[in-house]
Order: C-alpha cells, then structure tokens, then sequence
C-alpha cells in the first residue's frame, strides 16, 4: 500500500492551481489530496426532487427546477443586474444575477435544458431565483453529484475569492476520479465482518456524494467509528506501553506507616468507594511499571486521606511523596490537613511555595536530598531545578488540568525512573470525555460523600428577593455559622467586575454593620499576604461573612460556613458553580446555595440554574456543561489537539466511541504488536499515525 499520492499538494488537482490552493491552505487546512477527500460536509441539501414553476411555495426553500433560458437582458436600477427569463412545463420565472453578469451572459446557451438550484423569492405575482447554481441537463445525468447535496466548510474569504461549494463540490468529483484506485481500506476484515461495516472506498464515496438517507448514515458510521477506533487504539497502546516499558518503583509491602494509621488514627470510616480506590491504587504500587492513575472524586468526597494513604505506602518502602498543588492556599491547607493527621506517626512534612523564606529552603532542600524529609507539598515551586529528592517513589498532583504537561514531566525527571502518580481532580470530568482525553491513564472514581455529610440544598432566587435571603444570613449567623458571598470575575472586564465586588461589599457592609458582624474581602488585586490575612480571620470564625471573587473556588476548608450566595449566578459557568457550591456542606449541619440572578437569563443559563436547583451529582452536571459548552471548551486549548475531530462528536456519538474503545483495547490486549496477519493493516495504520501525527493525513 503506497500512500504517497495522496501526499500530492492541492496545487497539482485540476481546476486548484497557485492561487487556489493558497486558499486553501490557509482557510481551510488542505494542503494535499489527502485534506481534501477528508473535508467531510457540514450537512446535506436534498435534492432528490425536481420541481415545477407552478408548484412553487411562497417560501425561501431550495428548489430544483429542469428548464430552458429563453431570454437575457440587461436592466438598469440602483445597480445592474442580468436577468433571464426560464421556462419549464408548468410556467416562467426570473434569474437574476448582482454581480459575475459579463462572465454569465457569455456563457449561458439559450434554448438549452439546464437543471437549476436555489432559493425562490416571490414579489408582484412573480418568481425569481437570485444566482442560481446552474448545470447542463447532459452534465447533470452523467456527474458524480449526489441526490444528497454536501454542504462544505468555508469561509467569507473563500467564498468572496469565487471558492463556493459549488466549486469545492467540483473539486471533490476531479479528486474522486483520479484517486479511486488509492483509496485502501483500513480496518482488520475481522471488525469490518463483525460490524458489518461499510469498505473505506464506499463509505468516503457514500459521505461527498450520498444517493440516499440510508448510504450516507452507513457512510457516517463507518467513518466515525475509525476516527474513534484510532484515537482509542493510541490510548490503549500507550497505557500498555507505560505499563510493561515505562519502569516504576515497586512497592511490595503495606508496613507499619499504613497499617497503624489505617487502624488506630483514622480520623472516620472509609467509604466504600474510599476503599475501592485504595485497592485499585495498591495493586498499581505493587507492580514494577509505573502508576498513572486519575483519581476523580466531587469536592468534599475524601481524595485527600486517599492520597495520604498512597503515601505512606511509598514512606512504608523507603521512598519520598510529594503532593502539588495549584495554588498556595490549596497548598497550605494540604499542608495543615496533613501535619494534623500525621501528628501520631513519626514523619516529616514540609511545605514549600513562592513565599518560603531563602533561609528556610536551603535547609529544606538538604533534608530533601539527604532523605530526612518524607512528604514535601507546594505548589509549581516543587519543579525548581533546586528541587532534588533523594528518592521521589510517589508524586500527588491536585487539579491537573491547571498544569501544563511540561510542567508535570518536570516531576517525572527528579529520579533516575519516573515516581509513581497520582492525579487528583474534583472537576468531575464527564464519561465520555474521560474516555478520549485521559483514556490511556487509569481512572479511580469515589463517587459516595462520607456519611453523616448532608446533601446542600440549592435555589435560585431574583434580585427582588433579596432582603429574604439577607434576613436567612441573620438567621444562620445567629446559629453561629458562617457565609460566602461571590461575585464573579471575567477576564474580560476586571475593573467592571472589580467595582461589582466593591459595590456588593458596600451594600453587606450597610446591611450587616460591625460592631455586631465582622466582615472579610478577598480579590485578585490583593497582594497575597493580605489575602491569606483575609481568609485566616475567616477560617478561625473572626469574620462570618466572606465577600470574594471565585479565588474561593479551589481549596478552602471552612466546615463552619454554611451558606453560599452567588451573585449573578447567570454569568458562571455550571462547573464552577459547582465548584463554589462545594466550599460549603463540610461540615454536619444543613448547607445553602443561593443562586442570585437578575429576571433576563438566555435559555443556557435557565438549563444551567435549573440543573444546579435539581442535581447535586458533579458528573450528572459535567454531561449537562459538556453538552452546553462542547469539549473544546471544556478542556481548555491544553487537550484541543485531542479533540480535533473530523467527523465524530464524543457527545452526540457516544455509542460509536464505547464500540470503538472496546475494539481498540480488544486488539491492543490480544495482539500489542499487531504481529497477526488480520492485524498488518492496523499495524501500517499506526506506523502512519505516529509519522504524521493526525488521524485522517494516515487514514486512507
């Protein structure tokens, strides 16, 4: 199988030329024949119908029409335009051309059948067809072109430069003819059986120039399911290749660290989950490859004692720990969690963050490298070249998406293999997503609240509410609780943004007046001294009322704060109003969200302030926000080259991606050196894959 003409720049297919094929270069990506053919359509028109002048509809659809011109002239107004008069069986009608008359009017043959296509206007008891798409009855018999009409991606500047569909459309039938006899398959015969899938050549025929609704769904599926099957192949390969190549630390034994805190200093029961979890991660430790583990659990569900146990596993078999995390208050408040629950082992916390002093870190580092020092947490301060440990068995990172992937590989250079991993997110990542953007790690979820934690019970209140929703502060304030209220910050207008949080802060301060309420502020235009100043008097209960931006969203621990009020809820997006809603209900009592909006909501924010008031499930949310926003969005321009995708659409196909997924994984588990004779075609695929780094430039 040769590939290489495929591989032909655009500038070599009839009819593209220089000019053309700059174009589309730059607009649209094509660089080869390759690009091209895999320029799948947006939609299609049907043009399965023929129409006649006198069924025509009052209406703007597209309509077919079979007929002659009779006649051409030239009419002179606010600009000129050419018009023809077309005549069918069943009546007459106008075409009309703005621009492109001089190169019309020399072309068009009189008394010729034409089939044309377009949208009707209807004005004084008259129809007429603004620049029609116009073909020879002849041509029409004997092209490619489908019942089913593909519609292409484009731009404005393709379509001003005379690069319409039609003539992507045209393309298309030249590349077709010439390429037919490169078109390969590219799947095993045994999936294709088992699928009963359509053949490569077939199915790229059947999605440029469909002959029915039933052709063009088989074309549709097929093709999906490669592009699926091929980023899950490269998934499940990589999880292998990490498990059998990629040489970890092997920890044999669960020593007197684990066993005594496990039994005598546990602060509460596990959860079941709690415990699946630990399992999963102690018998990824006790194997020689190295741990690549996502653990996902919602905010509050006990992923810190999870990754405190994992640790002193590693302290138990000789090794160091370290937890990062992304900002210094998450970092500060592992570090105090963890120094209390350790107090009764013999082990060494340290912390170290942007604001550790000089003199302090060189003793720290000497204890790091020397091995004195068991766990270090901090944030991106731990990927210093300083940093050196003297044996790294097991690295914790917290919120993983808000670190780059060159930053993390910083962790996997501190030893001679790289440390075991675990991730941690409470940004509960939908399904579907999981299994294509981390499908080659593997995925631990606690999907129970400890016992005893009350589900918070969340509203959606107006604007005209709100001296209601101050009385039910009093109230809680009375009980002895405490209360976050945010507003939101878009990067977009900080000083707006800025002066609601200040204006918010006036009217509380109006409201509840010291000397009988004490209140804190915490912004991103504080220094961070003040603002840890700001959230200590909050988390020692000098302060009950707490008015921030979303700088809360992450890691704070207040089990006393029980009630969370957002302020223009209408302007966050559903996970990070998930997010805020889970800084409160840590504790046992009763917990609040109130989400304040004004009465003018786009039809998104009602789903999304309607799916906050009825679920408190953090992936149930993730699928409704992925559905609502896309995946791009989701993950952030970190994980878009993954994304990418041709023609599949993790959300709406995510049947065709569980298929795929299995059989990739089927094949990977059963043969990893696609060494089968029904496997070489996958083999050659993958080779292809890795070259050229895209699915649809090796998929052919």
């Amino acid at each position: 199988m040769n590939p290489t003409f495929l591989q032909t720049p655009i500038d070599y297919l009839k009819g593209v030329g220089p000019n053309r094929a700059d174009l589309l270069r730059a607009e649209l990506g094509i660089h080869t024949y390759q690009d091209l053919i895999h320029l799948f359509p947006n939609r299609y028109i049907d043009r399965t119908r023929y129409y006649t002048i006198s069924e025509l509809e009052r209406n703007s659809s597209d309509v077919q029409i079979v007929g002659k011109v009779t006649s051409l002239k030239m009419v002179e107004g606010k600009g000129k335009r050419l018009v023809a008069t077309f005549k069918d069986d069943g009546g007459t009608m106008e075409l009309v051309w703005f621009r492109g008359q001089k190169w019309i009017k020399e072309r068009l043959k009189l008394n010729t059948v034409y089939v044309i296509f377009g949208k009707t206007n209807y004005y004084n008891g008259n129809y007429s067809m603004p620049h029609p798409e116009m073909e020879l009855l002849e041509d029409h018999k004997k092209s490619l072109r489908s019942a089913m009409q593909p519609v292409y991606p484009s731009t404005e500047k393709l379509s001003n430069k005379g690069i319409t569909n039609k003539v992507v459309n045209v393309l298309m039938q030249t590349l077709f003819l010439e390429a037919k006899s490169h078109l390969h398959e590219s799947l095993s015969k045994p999936i294709i059986e088992a699928l009963k899938l359509m053949p490569k050549r077939e199915a790229l025929l059947n999605i440029h120039f469909p002959q029915s609704q039933s052709d063009l769904a088989k074309a549709q599926y097929r093709l999906k399911f490669e592009e699926f099957f091929y980023i899950q192949l490269q998934l499940a390969f990589k999880n292998r290749t990490h498990k059998t190549k990629i040489k970890g630390y092997s920890f044999e034994k669960v020593g007197p660290l684990f066993n005594d805190f496990y039994k005598q200093h546990l602060p509460f029961d596990l959860t079941d989950a709690q415990k699946r979890v630990i399992k999963e991660i102690r018998r990824d430790l006790g194997t020689h490859a190295q741990m690549s583990r996502l653990l996902q659990g919602d905010v509050g569900s006990g992923k810190t004692i999870v990754a405190l146990l994992s640790m002193l596993i590693a302290l138990d078999n000789g090794f160091q720990a370290c937890l990062m995390a992304p900002t210094e208050i998450l970092s500060v408040q592992h570090y105090n969690g963890l120094i209390e629950l350790c107090k009764p082992l013999k082990t060494s916390i340290s912390l170290l963050t942007g604001s550790t002093k000089a003199s302090d870190r060189k003793i720290l580092h000497e204890k790091l490298e020397n091995g004195e020092l068991d766990i270090l947490i901090g944030t991106h301060a731990l990927l210093e070249d300083k940093v050196k440990f003297k044996n790294l068995g097991l690295a914790v990172i917290d919120e993983q998406h808000r670190f780059g992937v060159k930053q993390r590989s910083k962790l996997w250079h501190k030893n001679e293999f790289p440390p075991n991993v675990l991730v941690m997110t409470a940004t509960p990542i939908p399904r579907t997503l999981a299994m294509t953007v981390y499908g080659d790690l593997d995925v631990s979820i606690i999907d129970e609240l400890p016992p005893g934690r009350k589900s918070i019970k969340t509203v959606h209140r107006y604007d005209a509410n709100r001296l209601k929703v101050f009385a039910f502060i009093r109230d809680e304030i009375k009980k002895g609780r405490q209360v976050y209220i945010v507003y939101p910050l878009i990067q977009e207008s900080e000083a707006m943004d800025y002066k609601d949080l200040m204006d918010g802060y006036e009217s509380i301060s109006r409201e509840f007046q010291q000397p009988e309420y004490q209140i804190s502020i915490v912004h991103g235009k504080m220094k961070a001294a003040d603002k840890e100043y700001e959230m200590q008097r909050f988390i020692k209960g000098e302060t009950q009322i707490m008015v921030a931006t979303t700088v809360i969203e992450v890691g704070v621990n207040v089990p006393n704060a029980s009630m969370m009020i957002i302020e223009s809820a209408e302007r966050f997006g559903l996970s990070q109003l998930h997010q805020l809603r889970g800084r409160v209900g840590r504790g046992a009592e009763q917990s609040y969200c109130i989400l304040m909006t004004s009465f003018k909501l786009s039809s998104d924010s009602k789903t999304r302030l309607e799916t906050m008031t009825r679920t408190n499930d953090g992936f149930e949310i993730a699928e409704v926000d992925l559905k609502l926003r896309g995946p791009g969005d989701i993950m952030g321009t970190q994980q878009s080259g993954v994304l990418n995708l041709k023609i599949g659409d993790i959300i709406r196909d995510n049947d065709i991606l569980k298929v795929a997924r299995s059989y990739a994984w089927g094949v990977v588990k059963d043969d990893p050196a696609f060494a089968k004779a029904e496997n070489q075609i996958i083999r050659f695929m993958y080779a292809q894959m890795v070259k050229f780094k895209n699915i649809w430039s090796y998929i052919s």
